[in-house]
């Protein structure tokens, strides 16, 4: 691309970016800034530096948060006691989606996949273990993505939990081998969260 003006290149450069969006798609964004009130540019950046600057992670689950602990596990509506297991924070925005969990989440960054160089010591494991240990957790949900590395990671996970005796769940087959949590639509998240397995009888399959 031939630009005119090295502002517009620059612009241009820094949304290219972002995932998701190559040249073309940097350049109508821009674009489109350009034709809106300065002051909407303005208000949008202003938005950016904000949430960069000012967001936190929960102290307890490490989902996104405006304060030190998220506004889930706040919540007295929620089921202190039923922790979700999820890979990504978009992964709770998917299952909060579904409007049929009541229970909390703990998040662990990640999954255990030692072929890029992800081992336990990188995720927020051993959080999790301390948590259960301080906490009267009475079940463990794990709703990771159901592939080699999910399972690697909750066969992991259980190990480290023995001989704890919080009951250990997870997703139906509901959602497929090889599929992600985050694309898959509500109805049929919804109904693997509600069948979730006992991990053992999943293990075994």
């Amino acid at each position: 691309m031939q630009f005119s003006s090295s502002l517009l290149e620059n612009a241009v450069n820094e949304f290219s970016k972002l995932p998701g969006i190559g040249k073309k798609t940097a350049l109508r964004l821009v674009l489109h800034l350009l034709k809106q009130d300065a002051s909407f540019s303005r208000e949008f950046g202003e938005i950016i530096i904000k949430m960069r600057d000012e967001i936190k992670f929960c102290q307890r689950c490490f989902n996104v948060a405006d304060s030190p602990v998220c506004s889930i596990c706040a919540s007295p509506s929620r089921k202190q006691d039923l922790i979700c297991v999820v890979e990504s924070i978009r992964d709770v925005i998917a299952i909060e989606s579904t409007q049929q969990y009541n229970g909390v989440y703990h998040v662990l960054g990640g999954i255990i996949s030692p072929l890029d160089g992800i081992g336990p010591d990188q995720l927020n494991i051993e959080q999790l273990i301390n948590r259960i240990q301080k906490e009267e957790t009475q079940e463990l949900i794990f709703a990771l993505n159901p592939n080699i590395q999910g399972d690697t990671t909750i066969y992991y996970i259980q190990k480290k939990l023995q001989p704890s005796s919080v009951r250990v769940t997870t997703i139906s087959r509901g959602i497929a081998f090889g599929g992600e949590l985050e694309y898959a639509d509500e109805m049929t998240l919804a109904r693997s969260i509600s069948n979730r397995l006992p991990v053992e009888s999943y293990m075994s399959k």
